[in-house]
């Protein structure tokens, strides 16, 4: 089950259960689209991979299974991350 995290791990921005920004890879490391788009390029600064759309979960199971109010909040350090940004940013992530 995904944690569904409430923001996004560069910039703080708070993405909400059901936001439309909010994207994640396979580790769950959750990012804002703009985050994704203009300054990761698609690229995972933990894991290196690709990110997709958080999937929004039902609104029956939110009781239940509700989300993570965990925050995880580390800046992206630009000057490492341009070396793994170099290397993987013009490999289709299903091939990294």
């Amino acid at each position: 089950m995904l944690e569904i995290r409430p923001s996004c791990e560069n910039c703080d921005k708070e993405l909400p259960m059901d936001s439309a920004e909010a994207r994640i890879c396979t580790f769950e490391c959750t990012f804002c689209a703009t985050c994704v788009e203009e300054i990761l390029e698609n690229v995972c600064p933990n894991c290196g991979g690709g990110f997709e759309k958080r999937p929004i979960r039902p609104k029956k199971y939110l009781e239940k299974y509700p989300p993570s109010s965990k925050r995880v909040y580390k800046p992206v350090d630009m000057e490492n991350f341009k070396t793994v940004l170099a290397q993987t940013k013009n490999i289709k992530p299903a091939n990294r």
